[in-house]
């Protein structure tokens, strides 16, 4: 949200433009839902404070803005943020559309709300999808900088997931065995309760094809369909309908 507020001053394009502040305005949106989540978990005995730390942390190197004087420097560490935003959403929307589809985790009785709450957000991850792509093809455009930045941006979601997942598995008070690898990882994937490894390593290709955009990724009308029918939205609804 603090990249995009700082690059609004060079879109051109007035529909892009209002693209850029729609997506702010639901990044605010899912900020909120996390803030909500958070308390709930260290209710249950899962505190995320140290792991949440780390992330904030580290995004606050990958994205945070630098001690730079007005001029190029400054522009190119923009330039530089708004790829990687582009590249991190390729695969939020990746991971929308994923959980938009795993009716495996319907079937083994996944957490209702919670899987709600998934399904909630990775639709409007799908359904604004091709925003951070645009805005950067708009701005640069440079495929150099969309492989380095994918690089980087790949490298650092992987790091922080396979550490969030040792970390909340080691510290969930209801496992008695808490270790996490790669290799459950890769047959839970294989079962449908996980992203499979090979779809994530065939969407490598897609991004980096220099005919790729996201809308060639999952589907806006399921996205949409699913917003309109999560059942803390619709709730949510009817309680502002009530207040008024």
């Amino acid at each position: 949200m603090h990249v995009y507020k700082q690059v609004l001053p060079l879109i051109r394009d007035e529909r892009l433009r209002e693209d850029v502040i729609g997506f702010i305005g639901q990044e605010a949106m899912h900020s909120q839902a996390h803030d909500e989540v958070l308390p709930h978990l260290k209710e249950l005995g899962l505190d995320p404070t140290p792991y949440t730390a780390q992330i904030d942390w580290f995004f606050e190197k990958l994205l945070g803005d630098r001690t730079l004087p007005p001029g190029k420097a400054r522009t190119w560490w923009l330039l530089e943020r708004v790829a990687l935003i582009a590249a991190i959403e390729h695969y939020t929307a990746f991971l929308g559309d994923w959980v938009l589809n795993a009716g495996e985790l319907d079937r083994r009785g996944a957490d209702p709300t919670m899987l709600d709450l998934l399904r909630w957000h990775g639709a409007e991850e799908v359904e604004h999808r091709s925003v951070a792509f645009d805005l950067f093809q708009h701005v640069d455009g440079s495929y150099r900088r969309r492989v380095r930045t994918w690089a980087t941006a790949f490298t650092a979601l992987v790091f922080l997931w396979q550490r969030g997942v040792r970390f909340f598995m080691a510290n969930d008070p209801t496992l008695a065995d808490g270790r996490a690898s790669f290799k459950d990882f890769h047959v839970r994937g294989r079962r449908g309760v996980l992203p499979g490894t090979g779809d994530m390593l065939r969407s490598i290709p897609r991004y980096l094809s220099r005919g790729y955009h996201p809308s060639q990724e999952g589907c806006t009308e399921q996205a949409v369909a699913y917003l309109a029918s999560s059942p803390a939205a619709v709730a949510a609804l009817a309680a502002e309908k009530g207040a008024e």
